[in-house]
């Protein structure tokens, strides 16, 4: 009794398979065929130079002589100067530095001056594109370079340099303004 009733909707289920199967049974390509035609008919271009590969020269890492990353860096002690007694040209090394001291005479511009209270104060542009008031007394430089003048077109310095250990000598040195 049960294959009677199986067998028509059987029957039924295979003759919906075969209409479905049916409708992709259509070989209508024209769509396809069209877009290759016109795909082929399109003027073939030149074709791209690859890019040219650079040649990497290796590198190889020696790391003898130098610090090791991960020990914390050790600030240098600043050196006592030594004092010449012979001549009494000394740099005072109790003094307090001032910020224009960290670069050297060369790295500095006079880029101007301005009057203030009846005082003709140098504008000084250092290598970090800052600009410092100084006036006549101010130490700029490394060689303990001491300001003695002020005109409009340039600032006159006194150094004191070393000759050899433990001798000193004066230098004069100037900033003309920069144009």
């Amino acid at each position: 009794m049960l294959e009677n009733i199986a067998a028509p909707s059987m029957r039924l289920g295979w003759i919906i398979c075969l209409i479905l199967l049916t409708g992709c049974g259509e070989d209508d390509f024209s769509d396809l065929n069209r877009y290759i035609a016109e795909v082929k008919a399109r003027p073939k271009g030149p074709i791209e130079q690859l890019p040219e590969v650079k040649v990497v020269e290796p590198f190889i890492f020696k790391p003898e002589g130098l610090r090791d990353p991960f020990q914390p860096v050790m600030q240098p002690e600043e050196e006592e100067v030594e004092v010449s007694k012979s001549n009494g040209i000394k740099p005072d090394t109790t003094r307090r530095k001032e910020e224009l001291e960290a670069f050297p005479l060369d790295g500095l511009k006079m880029v101007g001056t301005v009057v203030k209270n009846s005082n003709l104060w140098g504008l000084v542009k250092a290598s970090d594109n800052t600009i410092h008031r100084v006036q006549v007394g101010n130490y700029l430089g490394k060689n303990y370079g001491k300001i003695i003048r002020i005109v409009t077109d340039k600032i006159e310095v006194m150094e004191i340099v070393s000759d050899k250990p433990g001798t000193w000598r004066e230098q004069q040195a100037s900033l003309a303004l920069a144009e």
